[in-house]
């Protein structure tokens, strides 16, 4: 779901509501039919308005007594220190809370690039999202980034906007179905006009501290200007023509019942192929408000119980408990709490729950309805909800949660019979939910205690946050031992730096920031290796032979592949096959260069010969020292992540931004225009990057924005690769 962009930088918005004068109580809130369930998310672009929207949703749904400011810091979704003080969504965070009979478990995500796999965790265990976007600035760089998100994982949206849509049709490649029309625009919105029902929605702010809770709301008549009426009448026609085109029984019902007069059809049935369409993903419903001035939320509620779907998935646990685990936050009193998306069956406090993944049972001692920082105790949570539990102390993100062994054994044979397997794939992984991928970090920097009497607490504080972020990787350094924090961009490893001083109480030292590079290699290369070594009264021998070539880099991902020849693969037990892989995989890791991760190698195993009593450990080792030789003939080259920048500068300062931005190597793909201000759009090496925001600042007087997400990897140039070459050998 969509929604329209909030605040003085946007005008439009969408929203609904009912006047209710106490705040209401989770603890009274019972589960509700699972029809009666909406799993949304909130996303767009940084500073777009998704948590000023979701605070007027919390506010005109009852739960909270008063709106929070995201620049006055005492919003209810942003509640990190961090947040509060930068004025920005860093966690997502969910909320809890009931409109008109239904139950909304809403998350609040970043719109930061930095924090992009908050947005991906949550879209993958919600049914529906609203894109919130600034109709002054249309589609911007990390909304393109979450819509992608959402088409992954398959998810119907909402929109709010109504000046944007083309940007919206032609950079988003969406099918926008306008709902609404803006009553005036900028200072002068005062509401909408439902296409649907032909009912005319008013907010008219009698004060600067009108809440926007009061809103009037009439049908249309012939007192109405003439032009708006023309205006709603063109609108409606073009929506009912656009929707007979995407859904086919309301086609049908058209032609039978209405063929005289298309306007004449019942607004209900109208709405009902709306949600059709919508559910189906073939058009986004587009809204028209502004959060920020209270206008237009209650009827964004109205649109997220309409078109939005309710949880479903696939039974294949029937009435036993499956859920997925999509988030780990640490509490200082509590331990791990760990958020779940239930997907069938009841969750009890006080009960054992196995974990597919890790192969282990743990006891949940405590259930909990997640409201931002804040979370009611309650006795049970039921399928299709967000929960949040505490005493599971093994689980992380992407892990599967079961009642017992035997109920993965049950929906494993029920898997296998749906898809006609048999047992070929294991029960394992066909009861395993898909998890979360997580992209990897293209920033590294050292990280040192203040003294080795602090370095335990230390790696008990990075173990909490890479269990709550797992886009944060750490490491050791076997060359000089030290602890390497490995993360998103600067902004999300000045965070972590910042939380462990804050929440852990260390005053950490990090190194100097650097650049995660990749490796590639630039030829073909086979090799073979004979290892034989005596342990005991053993003896281990095994001889590999193998090649290496090289294939596309243009991917972000790695993209290493490995495989075996026809004949090997069918003669080699799996034991061995497995050994076989791990080595292979591990060479994966640290090129030949600068020890880099590797990206674009497929590799062939010719052949593995093994004496009988030879361990899978010595085949993995013997692989790993083959591929190494492979590497090595087949020539390095270091890859560097090139990123996509979107620079939106005043005019009179677009020629400074131009000029520095040649001097980091950067390629100027395009320059448009939005209203009064030039969007740079340019690809340009991570390394070029570093401390940006200070320099653009400094260039701009602090009149532009900018943001930054991963392209894509590129061969560095020769003398570009000889610099870095001798700077890491530390010539």
């Amino acid at each position: 779901m969509h929604s329209i962009a909030d605040s003085v930088r946007s005008s439009l918005l969408f929203f609904m509501f009912t006047v209710i004068d106490d705040v209401k109580s989770l603890r009274a809130v019972v589960n509700p039919d699972i029809s009666k369930i909406r799993n949304i998310g909130i996303m767009a672009h940084i500073d777009a308005g998704k948590t000023t929207t979701t605070e007027r949703m919390l506010y005109y749904s009852g739960y909270t007594r008063a709106l929070g400011d995201v620049d006055d810091g005492d919003t209810v979704t942003d509640f990190m220190a961090q947040e509060r003080e930068r004025g920005i969504t860093i966690q997502s965070a969910a909320v809890t809370f009931d409109w008109k009979s239904h139950r909304i478990n809403l998350i609040d995500t970043p719109g930061h690039v930095d924090f992009t796999l908050e947005v991906e965790r949550a879209l993958r265990v919600l049914d529906g999202a609203v894109a919130v976007f600034d109709a002054s600035a249309g589609v911007e760089a990390q909304t393109l980034t979450v819509w992608r998100q959402a088409e992954k994982h398959h998810v119907p949206c909402v929109l709010t906007q109504h000046f944007s849509i083309e940007s919206i049709r032609q950079k988003l490649k969406a099918n926008p179905v306008l709902l609404q029309i803006p009553l005036g625009s900028g200072k002068n919105f005062t509401g909408v006009v439902d296409l649907l029902t032909n009912q005319k929605l008013t907010w008219q702010q009698r004060s600067m501290g009108d809440d926007g809770r009061v809103f009037e709301s009439k049908p249309l008549d012939q007192s109405d200007d003439p032009e708006l009426l023309q205006e709603v009448s063109e609108a409606r026609a073009a929506l009912i023509e656009q929707v007979a085109d995407l859904d086919d029984e309301f086609a049908e019902l058209l032609l039978t019942d209405f063929s005289d007069n298309f306007d004449a059809v019942p607004s209900v049935k109208l709405q009902e192929a709306v949600r059709r369409v919508t559910l189906a993903r073939k058009g986004v419903p587009v809204l028209c408000g502004s959060s920020l001035r209270n206008k237009g939320v209650q009827p964004l509620l109205d649109a997220i119980v309409a078109y939005l779907p309710a949880p479903s998935e696939r039974r294949w646990y029937k009435d036993d408990l499956c859920a997925l685990a999509f988030k780990v936050l640490h509490d200082k009193q509590r331990g791990p709490l760990v958020f779940l998306r239930i997907y069938s069956g009841t969750l009890k406090p006080q009960t054992a729950v196995h974990n597919i993944n890790r192969n282990n049972t743990e006891r949940m001692s405590r259930l909990l309805v997640p409201f931002a920082d804040q979370h009611v105790e309650i006795p049970s949570m039921t399928a299709g909800n967000i929960a949040l539990t505490v005493g599971l102390k093994q689980t992380v993100t992407g892990d599967t949660i079961v009642s017992s062994k035997a109920s993965a054994a049950a929906a494993a044979r029920r898997a296998q019979d749906d898809s006609g397997m048999g047992k070929k794939r294991g029960e394992h992984a066909a009861v395993v939910l898909s998890g979360v991928e997580v992209p990897d970090p293209v920033f590294f920097c050292t990280i040192e205690p203040p003294t080795m009497a602090k370095q335990a607490d230390l790696e008990n504080a990075l173990n909490c946050l890479q269990r709550e972020d797992p886009s944060l990787k750490v490491r050791v350094d076997p060359d000089s031992g030290q602890t390497v924090l490995c993360g998103m961009g600067e902004l999300h490893i000045e965070i972590i730096h910042d939380r462990i001083r804050r929440e852990y109480g260390i005053e950490t030292h990090l190194g100097p920031l650097q650049v995660a590079y990749r490796e590639t290699i630039l030829h073909e290369a086979s090799a073979t290796d004979t290892l034989d070594r005596t342990i005991g009264e053993r003896r281990h021998i095994v001889t590999v032979e193998l090649s290496v070539r090289p294939v596309d880099i243009s991917s972000t991902t790695d993209s290493c592949k490995s495989a075996f020849t026809e004949e090997d693969g069918e003669q080699l037990s799996q034991e061995i096959k497995d050994a076989v892989e791990n080595g292979v995989q591990s060479s994966y890791l640290q090129g030949p260069l600068l020890g880099y991760p590797l990206q674009g190698v497929s590799t062939l195993i010719q052949s593995v010969n093994t004496e009988p009593g030879t361990s899978p450990a010595m085949v993995s080792a013997c692989v790993s020292r083959c591929m190494l030789k492979a590497l090595r003939l087949a020539g390095g080259q270091v890859l560097e992540p090139v990123m996509s920048l979107e620079v939106t500068v005043e005019e009179e300062h677009l020629s400074s931004v131009l000029g520095d931005l040649a001097q980091r190597r950067g390629t100027v793909r395009d320059i448009q225009s939005r209203h009064d201000n030039k969007v740079l759009l340019a690809t340009v090496p991570l390394a070029e990057m570093m401390g940006y925001s200070t320099i653009l600042r400094t260039l701009t007087s602090g009149n532009a924005t900018f943001s930054l997400e991963l392209d894509t990897y590129e061969a560095m140039n020769p003398q570009d690769q000889n610099t870095l070459l001798k700077r890491m050998a530390g010539l």
